[in-house]
């Protein structure tokens, strides 16, 4: 993992969508995450490249 680490309402941000999504692609194993306690933490490089990785096969579905 590199970069700085979000926590789950930073990546929400980043995404542009609910914390509840992000729970739900860091507990399908969509999203690497780091435990810090109780608290998911997600490397921002890992927020982009998996964003970069769904924009590629969404072009590449239509």
């Amino acid at each position: 993992m590199g970069g700085p680490l979000l926590n789950v309402a930073e990546v929400a941000g980043v995404m542009c969508v609910s914390k509840m999504t992000v729970y739900r692609l860091v507990h399908n194993g969509h999203l690497p995450y780091i435990r810090v306690g109780r608290s998911f933490r997600v490397a921002e490089n890992a927020v982009h490249d998996y964003l970069r990785d769904a924009s590629r096969a969404a072009s590449d579905a239509s």
